[in-house]
C-alpha cells in the first residue's frame, strides 16, 4: 500500500486476536470512561510512532488561547521519573525538566505561553487535579497523545495523519504499524493530515478512503513549516535568528520519525555531516552523550542540529555547538471553523 489507498481489511490470525483485544478494551470502557466537567479535546492517532500530535497540539492550543479560552493540556509526561500528578506549567513556561516531566510536556509548556500543562498516567486525575489547583480554572482540555486512552471521556476525538506515511502499513502489530485497527477512526470527529508539501485534495481524500471502516467526519490538512534554525546557548534558551551556518552538521534525534527531521534539515539547506538516531524518548544519558561528541568531533561539522523535542533535553547539558530546527503545525482555516463550531456547540457561553 502506498498514499493514500486505503486497503480492505487483510489480517493475520495474530493481528485478528491483537484486534479482538482492542474491541474488548473499548467495549470495557464504554461505560466505565470518567467525564470530566469541561469539555475534553482530544488529538492522537492510530499508528505507533511520531504523527506530528505534539505540533497539532501546540497548533490548536494557541488558536484556542487566542480566542480567549482557557486551555489546560493534559499529558501522560512518556518516559518522565516518578508518578502521580504533575502541573509542568501554569502558563508561564516549564516548572520542570524533561526527567521530570516528559519531554513533550516541557516543549508545550515552553512553546505555548498562556497555556497549562498537566501531566499523569491517569488523564482524569490530571484533569481533576487542574481543576481544583489551577487559577484559573480550564474551559476546557486538550489530551495529547489521547486517542488510545479511553478511561477519559472525549467531546472530541481528532486523529492526526502524517502524509509520509499516512497508514503505517494498513496493517495491526505484530505484522504492521498500526496500534489500533483502522476501523477504530470511526470513533474519531475529524482527521488531519500533517507533514510537508501537502496538496488541497488530501484530507477528504484520505477521509472518502476511510468511509469503508466507519469514519463519517471531515478530512482537513495541518502542514507541517519549518521555520529558521535557533542556536541554543548554554542557557538553554534558543535564540531567533541563528547565525548562517557555513559548514557542515551533525544531525541528532530522539523521535519516531528521523526521516521526517531528515528533511526538514535538507529544506533547511544544511549540509549534513553525520546522522546520530536514538530510539524515541531517549533521555539522553551519559553514554548517549558521549556518542554525539565522538561524532561531532570526528565530523569537522560546525554545529549538532536537533529538534525542538530533542532540544529540551540536551539545552545545558552537551558542550558543543547546538542548534535547533522548529517546525510549527498550521491547520487550515476550513479546521478552525469546524472546530469553533463544535466547541460552540459545547460551551456556547465561552463562544458566543
Amino acid at each position: 500500500m502506498s498514499g493514500f489507498d486505503v486497503p480492505g481489511p487483510s489480517w493475520s490470525p495474530w493481528q485478528r486476536l491483537y484486534g479482538l483485544g482492542h474491541r474488548a478494551r473499548r467495549s470495557w470502557w464504554r461505560d466505565r470512561a470518567q467525564r470530566l466537567p469541561r469539555p475534553v479535546v482530544s488529538v492522537g492517532n492510530l499508528h505507533w510512532g511520531g504523527g506530528g500530535k505534539t505540533p497539532l497540539t501546540a497548533a490548536i492550543a494557541r488558536q484556542l488561547r487566542d480566542r480567549g479560552l482557557r486551555v489546560a493540556i493534559l499529558s501522560r509526561g512518556y518516559g518522565r521519573k516518578g508518578g502521580g500528578v504533575t502541573v509542568v506549567s501554569h502558563g508561564e513556561g516549564p516548572l520542570l525538566g524533561p526527567r521530570q516531566a516528559g519531554d513533550e510536556p516541557v516543549l508545550l509548556a515552553a512553546e505555548v505561553p498562556g497555556v497549562a500543562v498537566v501531566v499523569a498516567a491517569d488523564r482524569a486525575l490530571a484533569g481533576r487535579h487542574a481543576l481544583q489547583r489551577l487559577d484559573p480554572v480550564p474551559d476546557l482540555f486538550l489530551l495529547d497523545d489521547g486517542f488510545s486512552h479511553l478511561r477519559l471521556h472525549r467531546d472530541l476525538d481528532l486523529l492526526a495523519f502524517p502524509a509520509a506515511d499516512p497508514l503505517a502499513g494498513g496493517r495491526l502489530w505484530p505484522g504492521g504499524r498500526l496500534r489500533e485497527p483502522l476501523a477504530s477512526s470511526a470513533r474519531a470527529d475529524a482527521l488531519l493530515v500533517t507533514g510537508l508539501d501537502l496538496d488541497d485534495a488530501q484530507g477528504e481524500r484520505l477521509a472518502r478512503g476511510l468511509r469503508r471502516y466507519g469514519f463519517a467526519g471531515p478530512g482537513f490538512l495541518a502542514p507541517t513549516v519549518v521555520l529558521e534554525p535557533r542556536s541554543v546557548g548554554q542557557s538553554g534558551v534558543p535564540s531567533e535568528g541563528a547565525p548562517p551556518l557555513q559548514g557542515p552538521v551533525v544531525l541528532v534525534c530522539a523521535i519516531a520519525r528521523p526521516d521526517a527531521f531528515r528533511r526538514s534539515v535538507e529544506r533547511s539547506g544544511l549540509e549534513i555531516a553525520a546522522e546520530v538516531v536514538f530510539r524515541d524518548h531517549d533521555p539522553y544519558d551519559a553514554k548517549a552523550l558521549e556518542t554525539v561528541r565522538r561524532a561531532f568531533d570526528s565530523s569537522g561539522a560546525q554545529a549538532v542540529v536537533v529538534t525542538s523535542k530533542d532540544r529540551v533535553k540536551l539545552q545545558s547539558r552537551l558542550d558543543r555547538p547546538l542548534v535547533e530546527i522548529p517546525v510549527r503545525a498550521e491547520p487550515e482555516p476550513a479546521f478552525f471553523d469546524w472546530l469553533e463550531q463544535r466547541l460552540g456547540e459545547l460551551i456556547p457561553e465561552r463562544l458566543s
